[in-house]
C-alpha cells in the first residue's frame, strides 16, 4: 500500500527549514508505503517507508519500534543508509546491539538491577554482567507495537502505542506509551515520546540507531567530527555505572564542546566512548542543541536536538563481526549512538534529575534527528 500527498501550490516556492536553512519545492510530495515485514510469536509485523521531498528515506518496523533503514541524500543528492541494521525480522529478534530500537522502560543501566521507591525494593533483570540494561531481558525492543500512519502535506509518520503491564521486567504499574516518528521535508526525524502510568514507577525512554554518516557499511566513523553541547559528563565504573561524580569536560578527552574527530582521543578513554553529557544549560523542558556530528567523506551532517538533560555517546566499543544487513560486518567503531535520555542509575542518585513518573502526571518528550550537508551550516 503506497500513499501520496500533494499539496497544491505555486511550481516554485521556498519553504523555511529552521535557521538559515532554506528548501526550493518544485512539487510538495510525501510518500508512505505500508507491508508486511514477518511474524514473531504469532504477531504480525509491519514494515512502513516514509520518504520526503528530497528523497529522504526512513523504513521502521513495528516490533522494537526499529528503525531499519535511513537513506539520506548528501550535497550531490546520492543516497546512503546512514544507519547500521539487519535484513531479517529473526536477527533482530536475536540481536543484542538494540540496532535502531526503541529503548525502556529504563534506558541504560541501573546498577545491580534494583532500586527503591517510595520506600519498597524492586529487582529488575540482571542482563549486563550484575547490572540491568535497556528494559531488561525483553525490554520495548523486543515488544510488537500497534501502530497508525498519518500522511499530510509537509510530514508523514507513524503512531507507535504499547501497554507495559505491572510488573513487565519488574517494573511496577501498568504503563501506557505512545511514541510518534515524523518525517519532514526540512529532513528531520522527529521521535515524540508520551507515557502515563496507574501507579508510581521510573521511566527513561531512548531511541538506539547506530549511526555512520558515510553510509552503515563504510569504514568505521573515527574520521567524523562530534560536537557535544556539555560543559560535564558523568564518569562510570568499570561496569559502566556512574559513580555519582559530575565532572567537567574541560582539559580531559570528553570536551567536545568544539568539533573534534573521534578518534583523535578515543584511546585515552578506558573502554572507548560510552557515556552521558550532562547538557548545558537544561534548567527546563525545552528543546535545543544537544550534538552535532559531520562526516567528512561525505559531507552529511546530523544535529540532534533533545529537551532531556544528558546524552549517552557511545562510540561501538562492543561491536565485533556482527553480520549486518546486505553482507555488511559491523566491527568495533563502524558506528555510533547518540542517544538522549536521562543519566544512567538515575534511581540510585537522588542528586541525578528524577526518572519517577506518577499517577496523574504525563511523560512528554521530543527528540530531533537533522539531516544537513556542511554547506547549509555556512550560508
Amino acid at each position: 500500500m503506497i500513499k501520496k500527498l500533494l499539496m497544491l501550490v505555486l511550481p516554485v516556492m521556498l519553504l523555511s527549514c529552521g535557521g538559515n536553512q532554506k528548501q526550493q519545492i518544485a512539487q510538495n510530495v510525501m510518500e508512505l508505503k505500508k507491508e508486511r515485514f514477518g511474524e514473531v510469536d504469532g504477531q504480525q509485523v509491519f514494515a512502513y517507508t516514509i520518504t520526503n521531498q528530497n528523497k529522504l528515506t526512513v523504513k521502521l518496523i513495528t516490533y522494537g519500534g526499529i528503525i531499519t533503514h535511513l537513506w539520506v541524500p548528501d550535497a550531490k543528492g546520492e543516497l546512503a543508509d546512514v544507519v547500521a541494521g539487519y535484513d531479517s525480522l529473526q536477527q533482530y529478534a536475536a540481536g543484542t546491539h538494540y540496532f535502531g530500537a526503541l529503548v525502556g522502560r529504563f534506558a541504560n543501566r541501573i546498577a545491580r538491577g534494583t532500586f527503591t521507591l517510595q520506600g519498597k525494593m524492586y529487582q529488575l533483570a540482571r542482563n549486563n554482567d550484575a547490572n540491568h540494561l535497556h528494559g531488561g531481558n525483553e525490554g520495548f525492543d523486543k515488544k510488537v507495537w500497534q501502530a497508525e500512519d498519518f500522511i499530510f502535506a509537509d510530514s508523514a509518520g507513524v503512531v507507535l502505542t504499547l501497554t507495559s503491564p505491572d510488573g513487565d521486567e519488574g517494573y511496577p504499574g501498568n504503563l501506557q506509551l505512545k511514541i510518534t516518528y515524523t518525517l519532514t521535508n526540512c529532513n528531520e526525524l522527529k521521535i515524540d515520546y508520551s507515557a502515563t502510568t496507574d501507579a508510581p514507577t521510573i521511566l527513561n525512554l531512548t531511541h538506539h540507531s547506530y549511526f555512520n554518516l558515510d553510509g552503515h557499511n563504510s569504514v568505521a566513523i573515527l574520521d567524523h567530527k562530534l560536537q557535544i553541547n556539555g560543559e560535564a559528563y558523568l564518569p562510570v565504573s568499570q561496569t559502566l555505572i556512574p559513580t555519582g561524580e559530575i565532572k567537567p569536560v574541560e582539559g580531559s578527552p570528553m570536551d567536545f564542546r568544539q568539533p573534534h574527530v573521534i578518534g583523535e582521543r578515543i584511546a585515552e578513554v578506558a573502554g572507548g566512548y560510552d557515556h552521558t553529557w550532562v547538557l548545558k544549560n537544561k534548567h527546563d523542558s525545552t528543546l535545543q542543541l544537544a550534538a552535532r556530528l559531520w562526516a567528512p567523506t561525505s559531507g552529511r551532517l546530523l544535529e540532534v536536538y533533545t529537551d532531556q538533560p544528558g546524552i549517552q555517546f557511545y562510540a561501538g566499543n562492543m561491536l565485533e563481526n556482527e553480520k549486518g544487513k546486505q553482507g555488511a560486518l559491523y566491527n568495533q567503531h563502524d558506528a555510533l549512538c547518540l542517544e538522549t535520555q536521562h543519566f544512567p542509575d538515575s534511581p540510585n542518585h537522588p542528586d541525578f534529575p528524577s526518572v519517577v513518573l506518577r499517577p496523574g502526571e504525563k511523560f512528554v518528550s521530543q527528540t530531533v534527528y537533522k539531516f544537513l550537508n556542511r554547506e547549509d551550516l555556512e550560508k
